[in-house]
């Protein structure tokens, strides 16, 4: 095997996920929550009698309401992460500057923590203190387990959100669109759209497939089960 190719093992040997994309983890987790919360909804107020017309009134009221707080969630979580991870930057910046000796020293003994020998150590920290934007990085990996990579759009975050929120809870709702009337076939729709949602969270997590559908759709049955039940207690008529 060549020797350049030896040096680079992601090259040959393996590969990473992105895992740190904007979009995937409010994407999953819009899907998810539009899914479990929509058929929830309809359950819950199938149970207490509600007509179809009043459960596809709910289920798109919930899609449009819960959408929208989630996007809006995703924004602000997102856009406060990276205004906490700005402060801690400028924090570190001015510490670097007002105290780059105390700071050097500092890396150095992290590194010994790390197995290196004392000289090296030493040295390691120096050639990385001659170069503010280096030193920079390295401490904030180092002490606080940050990275200047780790900003994120809030804009993207929103808007996967949104969208798959959207997807999600549009499931449970598209056979009363159809003109089908049976709570039955909407909660149908909804453990297979959980199943989906899980396999494909497991795909890009290189998990197997089968175990997380399976798992989705039991925690989403258990979510289903008390709204079920809540509704059943308030209402005045069975799931028709």
């Amino acid at each position: 095997m060549p020797a350049m190719n030896i040096a680079k093992p992601h090259i040959y040997d393996h590969s990473h996920a992105d895992v740190g994309a904007g979009w995937l983890r409010p994407a999953v987790f819009g899907a998810m929550d539009g899914l479990v919360s929509n058929i929830g909804l309809i359950t819950g107020i199938a149970a207490a009698g509600a007509s179809p017309g009043t459960m596809v009134i709910t289920g798109i009221s919930g899609m449009i309401a819960g959408g929208v707080s989630m996007a809006l969630g995703e924004y602000t979580s997102v856009k406060t992460q990276n205004e906490q991870l700005d402060s801690e930057v400028r924090v570190e910046s001015d510490a670097l500057k007002r105290n780059p000796r105390g700071e050097e020293l500092e890396l150095a003994d992290q590194f010994k923590q790390l197995g290196m020998t004392e000289t090296t150590a030493k040295q390691a920290a120096r050639e990385v203190h001659a170069n503010h934007d280096s030193a920079l990085r390295v401490h904030l990996a180092n002490e606080l387990g940050l990275s200047l990579d780790d900003r994120q759009s809030p804009l993207v975050a929103a808007l996967a959100s949104f969208f798959a929120f959207s997807i999600g809870a549009l499931v449970p709702v598209l056979p009363f669109l159809f003109g089908l009337s049976s709570v039955w076939v909407s909660l149908a729709f909804g453990g297979f759209g959980l199943l989906i949602a899980g396999a494909l969270a497991a795909r890009f997590s290189k998990r197997k497939l089968m175990g997380g559908a399976v798992r989705q759709l039991v925690l989403g049955t258990v979510a289903v089960g008390v709204t079920f039940a809540i509704g059943k207690l308030m209402g005045v008529s069975g799931v028709g």
